[in-house]
């Protein structure tokens, strides 16, 4: 009998622990394991339970294939080596007919991976080759503890894109990043000016300050103050963890957009069982996002603070979707504090914040056309 009371203990700590995990709040576990040892002792918890999120990166791996049913070019796809024995998870596409076109680089944003460039990757690998990487902490890529400090954080996503292109021998690039990833292109081109030969920024984010949101003629409720301090030490899609088996669900009816986007490849739920397996894993860059962010929304460093760090040689193409929630004016306002540079503004009609998704056709042929003058 004692030793099963240790066995329904340690299980009760481990259901705990995952909790406690996958809602992205690893730092509470130490300090609450006191208080669980001497409550949960008493509990007996089944071995036999399945895991509350019903994931693996196996069913990641599949739902990515599932994705990438529809993408005509051969293409390959590997672990690429990088620091501290991580690993960046790329897709590859090279046609021999453009094989030394300087390469383009597919960055995601949050929450994404290399599957949601499923529309773009034939049109884009037409003219070069396009790689597309899982970013570290992201996808199928390892997903390694980051510093809390946000500049660390950036300089560990930095760094392994740096590592990455090394590994691969790449002299130069296009990066493209969407989101975070466009945050990113735009650090990583800061600190390594000489290896970026275009720029193209999707709908960006992290570029504008935090505005003053408290108005001294609305205070804020007291009630949503407690509750603000109540879910700050979560991550953002901590609640799709957290609802355990009804995580595909969830995702199929608050994102039921995301079938739309991509009706043109699969009339079934691919898209939505891909992103449900994309963020239900490990939240190691959800962890770094959040640290690296003010509320969520907006950067603890704001790139637009920096811009004057950029090399003028280098050229930018930003594109924003008509519909998108994002503020237009920041391909305006890039373009002002660059008199001396190439700054291109786009806008796609009909498209949102996923651009590449919303007009896909639109999409390609205005990239390519943007970096047509890349060699």
């Amino acid at each position: 009998m004692a030793e099963q009371a240790v066995t329904a203990a340690n299980s009760g700590f481990r259901l705990v622990q995952r909790m406690m995990s996958v809602v992205g709040a690893h730092s509470l576990v130490s300090s609450v394991w006191g208080y669980v040892d001497t409550t949960i002792k008493w509990c007996w918890i089944p071995s036999w339970l399945p895991s509350w999120c019903p994931t693996s990166q196996i069913q990641l791996q599949t739902a990515e294939d599932m994705m990438l049913r529809c993408v005509e070019s051969p293409f390959s796809k590997q672990h690429v080596p990088v620091s501290n024995g991580n690993l960046l998870w790329t897709l590859t596409i090279s046609d021999e007919r453009v094989k030394d076109k300087t390469p383009m680089v597919l960055l995601h944003g949050f929450g994404g991976g290399v599957g949601l460039w499923a529309q773009n990757l034939d049109a884009l690998s037409q003219r070069r080759p396009v790689f597309a990487v899982d970013l570290l902490g992201f996808g199928q890529s390892n997903r390694p503890l980051f510093s809390a400090d946000a500049h660390e954080a950036e300089d560990q996503f930095v760094e392994s894109i740096e590592q990455w292109r090394a590994k691969v021998g790449l002299e130069s690039m296009i990066l493209l990043g969407h989101n975070l990833g466009g945050f990113l292109a735009v650090s990583y081109s800061i600190k390594y000016p000489g290896r970026v030969k275009h720029m193209v920024l999707v709908e960006p984010w992290g570029f504008p300050e935090t505005p003053d949101t408290v108005e001294a003629d609305r205070p804020i409720p007291v009630w949503i103050k407690a509750l603000g301090a109540m879910f700050s030490p979560f991550n953002p899609l901590a609640g799709l963890r957290l609802v355990g088996p009804l995580g595909p669900t969830l995702v199929q009816t608050l994102r039921p957009d995301f079938k739309r986007k991509f009706s043109s490849m699969f009339a079934d739920n691919t898209v939505a069982e891909y992103i449900y397996h994309l963020n239900v894993q490990t939240p190691s860059g959800e962890t770094a996002f959040k640290n690296m962010t003010v509320n969520y929304s907006w950067a603890v460093r704001p790139m637009l603070q920096r811009m004057d760090q950029l090399q003028p040689k280098i050229p930018i193409t930003i594109i924003h979707g008509s519909r998108s929630s994002i503020d237009s004016n920041l391909g305006r306002t890039i373009k002002d504090m660059r008199p001396h540079s190439r700054v291109e503004n786009i806008t796609i009609r009909g498209a949102g914040h996923y651009v590449y998704a919303d007009q896909p056709e639109d999409f390609n042929h205005r990239v390519l056309e943007a970096c047509d003058e890349v060699d």
